[in-house]
């Protein structure tokens, strides 16, 4: 049974929760770990839901994420079609945004939070304002070609998966082609135009961690905090 909750009351509750939503490898998680750092924040980073997962979830209530309970094998992950991949993500976007909530809602008690997350835009404007939620972008082409340049263990993880394929260079387009229906035009102007602060990562060779850092501090307004 669903239980309908009213968004100014979920609001209310987490008012003490900052957003960071936008597309792949647009420095997303690295901004929540400094914010976190510098300002004392509560820390939920990528894929942060994912601890709340294994205990809440069953396939038939929540069949996005209660898909890893019924693959058949993660070659099946992999080699998904675009459109399968696609349809899967906006479901499981959906299945987490309602544990995201329930676990920030329980974890905003002991303080402030940073929160890396796959919220929905339409979903966020009902339970957070502009300045708490920021909107972080980069190109497709970025977020496709840099996808698995990053050391942590669930990219790497899929790496090998692919790497195991019958044919690895298919599957590894394939999966590419997934990454980047995921991160397509559509998608882009989407969150671009949420109405939400929203930075652009344009240059992946250029360290702009520091002056990114410096301009979030000032949008969450936790300088004076």
């Amino acid at each position: 049974m669903k239980i309908g909750i009213e968004s100014n009351i979920i609001r209310s509750f987490l008012k003490n929760v900052y957003f960071i939503n936008g597309t792949a490898y647009a420095g997303k998680s690295t901004m929540v770990h400094m914010l976190a750092e510098k300002y004392g924040l509560i820390e939920c980073g990528e894929n942060w839901h994912d601890r709340y997962c294994e205990n809440v979830i069953t396939p038939e209530l929540q069949p996005g994420l209660g898909y890893f309970q019924t693959k058949k094998s993660w070659q099946e992950f992999v080699n998904r079609t675009p459109n399968e991949y696609e349809r899967w993500a906006d479901e499981t976007s959906m299945e987490c945004a309602e544990i995201e909530i329930a676990a920030l809602i329980e974890l905003s008690h002991k303080g402030k939070i940073i929160a890396d997350t796959n919220i929905p835009i339409h979903m966020l404007k009902e339970i957070s304002d502009y300045n708490h939620v920021a909107i972080m972008l980069s190109p497709q082409s970025m977020s496709v070609d840099k996808f698995f340049e990053r050391s942590d263990p669930e990219k790497q993880f899929l790496l090998n998966i692919i790497g195991q394929a019958e044919n690895p260079e298919k599957t590894m387009a394939n999966f590419k082609a997934c990454i980047a229906r995921l991160n397509d035009k559509r998608r882009y102007d989407e969150l671009a135009n949420s109405g939400f602060f929203t930075l652009v990562r344009e240059n992946a060779q250029k360290d702009t961690r520091k002056e990114t850092f410096e301009i979030l501090s000032k949008h969450f307004n936790l300088q004076s905090k």
